[in-house]
């Protein structure tokens, strides 16, 4: 069956929760290079995946409202480690590395490949990824490597279209028609889009919202 994958709504009650969640401190853990590296799984985790230069780092520091927290670069494959951030007292915001870059040696992009797919495979706490796709291209063969990993794990991922202030509506639409049956063919995909603009604070919200019911349901609220 093909999942309409609707645009995700959230009330204005999950929308308050989620500015309250991302309200308080936001701060860098540290950096993994290896997965006997990684923070105690003591708290809920949720992690962003996207190909290099999708906009990724500028999605967390929107949604944190830090600019500084994650690094932006125009250099890909810059981040070369998975990083960890607190938000909250009980959840763990996990930058993952950037796939998809052709500028960096083989031999690294091997080691960050191993490590990615440890990551995704092997850590219980982690609840949902959020696979950035830029909105004007749509899913690209690229991008279905990591979404098929994450089916393999059994990974649940949510689907983030950045970038969307770029994107004309008529232009838009056709993205989200491939989006949607691209995303048809995985078994682990949320059956729910998101679009925003770092830029322009599109869809900020929504996502803070998404993530706050996702840790709201782990506090035994829900």
């Amino acid at each position: 069956m093909t999942l309409p994958f609707p645009i995700a709504d959230v009330t204005p009650e999950e929308a308050e929760r989620g500015r309250i969640l991302f309200a308080g401190e936001t701060e860098f853990v540290k950096g993994v290079v290896a997965m006997d590296g990684l923070p105690p799984a003591d708290r809920l985790e949720i992690c962003f995946a996207g190909r290099s230069n999708v906009g990724k780092s500028s999605l967390i520091n929107a949604l944190t409202g830090r600019k500084g927290l994650a690094r932006a670069s125009n250099t890909p494959g810059r981040t070369q480690e998975i990083n960890f951030f607190t938000c909250g007292d009980q959840t763990y915001l996990v930058d993952l590395p950037g796939y998809g870059f052709a500028n960096a040696p083989v031999k690294v992009v091997e080691k960050w490949q191993r490590l990615l797919k440890a990551y995704l495979s092997g850590r219980q706490t982690l609840r949902r990824a959020f696979v950035l796709i830029d909105a004007r291209h749509g899913v690209k063969s690229v991008d279905e490597d990591i979404l098929t990993l994450l089916d393999q794990s059994a990974v649940t991922f949510q689907a983030v279209l950045t970038k969307v202030d770029k994107v004309k509506a008529a232009d838009l639409d056709k993205i989200l028609a491939q989006v949607r049956a691209a995303l048809s063919r995985h078994p682990a995909a949320f059956p729910e889009l998101l679009l925003t603009s770092s830029e322009k604070g599109v869809g900020i919200e929504t996502l803070r919202a998404v993530i706050a019911r996702l840790d709201y349901s782990v506090s035994g609220h829900a």
